[in-house]
């Protein structure tokens, strides 16, 4: 019994370096998901079409930025195993593919966005409730959507920089950003929303303002820190002298990262076809959804965090070529990240019946907000390990086996149980709710033997020709 936990934990010096990898990423996004929390309840203070028009306009904006990750993912797959092996060019070239990528990518999101967003948008909005009006909710989605397209291409060059300085173990800079971000975005909030200060009462516009101001701030700070360091970080010296990538590793990256791209795609469209297969319930769920998923972003920080943690830590082991190591140390960290948010599910169940009664809305929705944090609560160490499971695989490049265990999984048995059981089932909404919630224990058996395995463990850079 001892030696076995003995391989699931670690020593002082084993935290003290995960911690070191995790906390500062745990702390940007804990930061922005608390003030996004904050922003939310602003919003929520307002009315609750104008949140629920906010949340629909985001659950639209969460493809893009899940979609620019799986973007950035493939290729810092190659940049996280350049570093482990000390391969300045190898990372600089990684780093021009990302920008030509996700700029291309940016152009064709704003381009569907601003011209179907009032499309898209009323795929959430039913009248199946008596809360709230669906007219004046997809109204003040569209507004809030047309100026956050402002934001998304100083959102994808701050994600840029931030995952290229993560994989180089520098986790604080990003943070710092992010943490300046975040006040302006709180701070401006207060003023355009309610209108203070002598500024205008602007809202949801004021909400969307807000946030692609902090956008360009967050940008700016990481993209001017980084290049006032070039000599700790050369992948940055010369690298907009020219945006050529070598076909040899744009070829690599397509081949292992594209299987990570398409699957962020799928996976957050997917989040986005059972928000719409739970929406047709009625605005009272989309309002409620939108409460339970504010204060679950806030204590998910440390899941997500240790996630980014194993794809750092064990790509580099993977890179340098210590192979027993890298499994040695994923165990620990994957150990460490449910055990972790079982003590966090707990803080969570306890605070379902206080968060909703923060909203100016309907009980109908207070109470419904309630059930489902508490479902988010109980599911927490699940996501925890599936999320640990996900990184793992990324790690050892293998993409295509991640692709099936997350949007495949969720394409094939999440969506279609979601889909009848909400169009033909007539389950109330916290039954079909629960019910498609379950099945990922069923991934959980899957990511478990996938592990356990070690079909993960291997070197993709080491004959790379950067």
């Amino acid at each position: 019994m001892c030696e076995n936990m003995g391989k699931l934990i670690g020593d002082k010096n084993f935290y003290k370096m995960a911690l070191a990898v995790a906390v500062p990423i745990m702390v940007q996004n804990g930061v922005t998901n608390f003030v996004s929390m904050i922003d939310n309840i602003m919003i929520g203070r307002v009315g609750t079409e104008q949140m629920s028009g906010v949340a629909v306009a985001n659950q639209l904006m969460f493809v893009f930025n899940v979609s620019t990750f799986g973007m950035l993912s493939g290729a810092g797959i190659f940049g996280a195993q350049f570093f482990g092996s000390r391969n300045a060019e190898g990372q600089r070239n990684t780093f021009r593919f990302k920008i030509v990528s996700m700029m291309l990518f940016a152009f064709v999101w704003i381009l569907v966005l601003y011209n179907k967003g009032d499309t898209l948008i009323p795929l959430y909005l039913h009248g199946n409730s008596e809360v709230g009006s669906v007219e004046e909710t997809l109204k003040y989605g569209v507004a809030y959507l047309r100026i956050m397209l402002i934001g998304m291409v100083p959102f994808a060059f701050a994600q840029i920089y931030a995952g290229t300085l993560r994989e180089c173990s520098e986790t604080v800079a990003p943070m710092r950003a992010g943490i300046a971000a975040v006040v302006t975005n709180t701070v401006l909030n207060y003023i355009l929303i309610f209108g203070k200060f002598g500024a205008p009462r602007l809202g949801v516009q004021g909400a969307a303002i807000a946030t692609v101001t902090s956008r360009f701030v967050e940008s700016a700070a990481i993209m001017i820190w980084t290049h006032r360091r070039a000599e700790k970080f050369p992948f940055i010296k010369g690298a907009y002298q020219s945006l050529r990538v070598p076909g040899s590793l744009v070829k690599k990256i397509l081949i292992k990262g594209s299987p990570l791209m398409v699957n962020e795609f799928l996976w957050s469209f997917g989040m986005a076809m059972l928000a719409q297969c739970y929406s047709l319930y009625g605005l009272s769920v989309v309002a409620a959804q939108n409460i339970s998923s504010t204060i679950s972003n806030v204590c998910n920080v440390a899941w997500l965090a240790m996630g980014d943690a194993i794809a750092i830590i064990v790509g580099q082991l993977l890179g340098a070529g210590k192979m027993e190591e890298a499994k040695d140390t994923d165990r620990k960290l994957i150990f460490f990240s449910v055990t972790s948010c079982l003590l966090l599910s707990v803080a969570l169940f306890l605070l379902a019946p206080v968060f909703p009664k923060i909203y100016e809305t309907a009980d109908e929705v207070r109470a419904l907000a309630t059930r489902f944090i508490l479902v988010g609560a109980c599911m927490m160490p699940f996501q925890a390990f599936l999320h640990s499971a996900y990184f793992t695989l990324r790690s050892g490049g293998k993409t295509g086996i991640t692709f099936f265990f997350d949007s495949g999984f969720m394409w094939l048995c999440s969506i279609p149980v979601a889909f009848v059981l909400s169009r033909y089932s007539g389950l109330p909404i916290l039954a079909t709710y629960i019910i498609c919630q379950s099945l990922d224990f069923l991934k959980c058996i899957v990511g478990f033997v996938l592990v356990k395995k070690g079909v993960w463990i291997q070197n993709i850079v080491s004959e790379s020709n950067a």
